[in-house]
């Protein structure tokens, strides 16, 4: 399995997808196309999911989530709680603005659909984690 490094737009995000457990979404998420770096990221999940290391950390920093790219997060975020099941450890930090409240609420939106515990870091600047 492949490290994979996608470079950021001014409509997606930076995603970095370590197979030795590291994920790290961040950036502004507010693309909508169907295909393409949703398509990848979900079949990068799919394949990790099969051989997962002992822990898994995910790394959100997002300083722009619309409605579309929260259900993809949702979907990525559903499939890697899959680990869970085979008794490997999971830990989700969602980095946000301390006055962003909209980032904060969408993200606890997704702890609740996905019922894996996420831990909220407010921050001065997402940019900077």
């Amino acid at each position: 399995m492949e490290k994979v490094h996608i470079l950021p737009t001014n409509k997606t995000p930076e995603i970095l997808l370590n197979p030795s457990g590291q994920i790290k979404i961040k950036g502004r998420a507010i693309d909508e196309s169907r295909s393409g770096v949703p398509e990848q990221l979900g079949n990068w999940i799919d394949e990790y999911i099969l051989s997962p290391p002992e822990s898994t950390e995910v790394v959100i920093a997002l300083e722009f989530l619309n409605s579309f790219n929260t259900l993809i997060l949702t979907s990525v975020l559903k499939k890697i709680a899959q680990i869970l099941k085979v008794r490997k450890k999971l830990s989700v930090k969602w980095y946000y603005e301390e006055d962003d409240v909209d980032i904060y609420d969408r993200g606890a939106y997704i702890a609740t659909v996905i019922d894996v515990p996420i831990e909220f870091i407010m921050v001065n600047d997402v940019s900077e984690c």
